[in-house]
């Protein structure tokens, strides 16, 4: 396929994608109308997730249609990012008299539209990241750890425990929880911080605010009985001044 400047690909096309980054996107639009690029009546559509139909309106202006399908997909560039379409959920934000068309982009691409308001959109946003990005941070920050223990194979000891572990969450939510945190085992979380500190402090952090996260939820949802929270949230808090004031970390 040819390479062709951005204006004449948008006049060879009834419907344009632009798949940039969510902070060019701003940009792009506006470029793409000033130079007089985007027609009436072209399906001008943007696969963020933090915007809406919002950042369309230049285009809306000049006559375009504007629609925002995010996949909720993590993709590698790859040919299996084609594969994980099927099924994949996609947040959707249109006008109301471009529902239909919207719902059925996303369909014939296998996906399964869910409407997101457009005031929604960046807590939507932050939820997946929340969900995913950070998931992979996490996962690989234990299996670093793990390998620092002689674990020779920490993906294939990691694999069942956390597929389990998000099989779970996703059945169960906050019933799920598990583990020294959900059980008040503040003994444990203190050696827990301890190691962390002597062998991966920039571990620590993460781990506290994780397991302070843990602990408010399963207090909450009354998994944690309020007598072992106390002396655990004291091992917490004390763990954390060093962070806190800006020390060793």
């Amino acid at each position: 396929m040819p390479l062709v400047e951005p204006r004449e690909v948008l006049a060879r096309s009834e419907l344009v994608l632009l798949t940039v980054p969510d902070d060019v996107l701003p940009g792009l639009v506006a470029g793409l109308v000033e130079t007089g690029a985007v027609r009436p009546g072209q399906l001008l559509v943007h696969t963020s997730g933090r915007h809406g139909n919002d950042v369309l309106e230049p285009a809306l202006r000049a006559g375009a249609l504007p629609l925002a399908l995010h996949p909720v997909m993590t993709f590698t560039g790859t040919p299996v990012d084609v594969q994980r379409l099927a099924g994949c959920s996609f947040g959707v934000t249109a006008p109301e008299e471009l529902r239909l068309a919207a719902e059925a982009l996303v369909i014939e691409m296998g996906g399964e539209p869910e409407w997101i308001a457009e005031q929604a959109r960046p807590l939507y946003h932050a939820a997946l990241a929340l969900g995913a990005n950070h998931l992979v941070a996490l996962v690989a920050q234990s299996m670093e750890l793990l390998r620092e223990a002689g674990v020779g194979a920490p993906d294939r000891m990691l694999g069942p425990l956390l597929g389990a572990a998000l099989d779970n969450a996703l059945r169960s939510g906050d019933a799920a929880l598990t583990g020294p945190v959900a059980r008040g085992d503040s003994g444990t979380v203190a050696a827990h911080v301890a190691e962390l500190r002597a062998h991966a402090p920039h571990a620590v952090a993460g781990y506290l605010a994780m397991a302070r996260t843990t602990a408010d939820r399963a207090l909450t949802h009354g998994l944690l009985k309020p007598e072992l929270a106390e002396n655990l949230l004291d091992v917490l808090g004390s763990s954390g001044e060093d962070d806190d004031r800006g020390g060793p970390r």
